[in-house]
């Protein structure tokens, strides 16, 4: 690995994330969350749009209506040949590596990032990256893999888990992944949001109902149903396991 990529956490080159883990998988629910909220978060009208760590384009159908332009963003060559199989001209595909992207200044209007946050070693140098490329006043509706689920509060409680889901600091869970796998509190976050120069719009709670058990009670449509009505109200809870941000890069003159 080489000095400039050091910190890329995850490598999927030669991986089918599409096929083992989202098709061979039951997580029907879990992309249904991440569609409902991306459709109630992104701007009706793009000019410049990235996907970054877009992976295949899962969320492709989600955005390439609304864009002008779109790109897709991913350090996986293997992932992106997929999206350009599925989509060709329609999406560009650009490889590289998050901490160091090939974008200029204020490239984008609008940018989203999706279960990526758990794999990157240094969040801050990836936010600071995001607002540089993106224009002032453009939109960022950026994922992040939250410590402080109920699940985890309860296994810090009852000394299942050493984690202590209230403690600020990020949480890296080697025993998922053994070259980190990173969980943040909503705090250190959004506080992290506002220092790198954006403003908080609004908040979604997201795949509330993310249980394997609940999946065994409930049907997918039963559980989509059910998210689609409390992302919203659970939103000041914060304790989804994802939790989902619409940000607003703020003009020079405001930071």
């Amino acid at each position: 690995m080489t000095e400039q990529n050091k910190k890329v956490v995850s490598d999927y080159n030669g991986y089918d994330y599409k096929k083992i883990f989202w098709e061979d998988a039951d997580r029907k629910y879990e992309d249904m969350a991440d569609r409902l909220a991306i459709r109630r978060l992104l701007p009706r009208k793009m000019d410049t749009f990235v996907d970054i760590a877009g992976g295949y384009g899962r969320l492709a159908k989600e955005y390439l209506d609304r864009a002008k332009t779109a790109t897709l963003f991913d350090y996986s060559q293997t992932e992106l040949d997929q999206a350009k199989e599925e989509f060709g001209d329609r999406i560009n595909t650009v490889q590289g590596d998050i901490y160091h992207t090939p974008f200029k200044d204020n490239q984008f209007s609008c940018l989203l990032m999706v279960r990526a946050t758990h794999h990157f070693e240094d969040l801050p140098a990836v936010i600071k990256e995001l607002n540089r490329i993106l224009e002032p006043g453009g939109v960022a509706v950026i994922e992040v893999a939250n410590k402080r689920t109920l699940p985890k509060m309860f296994r810090y409680w009852f000394k299942k888990s050493k984690v202590n889901p209230f403690d600020k600091k990020p949480s890296n869970l080697k025993n998922i992944d053994k070259d980190g796998f990173y969980n943040y509190h909503p705090a250190y976050v959004e506080d992290l949001f506002r220092k790198s120069g954006f403003e908080i719009a609004d908040i979604l709670s997201v795949s509330n109902f993310r249980s394997q058990t609940m999946k065994k009670v409930f049907k997918t449509k039963t559980l989509v149903s059910l998210e689609k009505k409390f992302q919203k109200p659970l939103a000041s809870m914060r304790f989804a396991p994802s939790i989902y941000y619409k940000l607003v890069k703020k003009s020079t003159d405001n930071q």
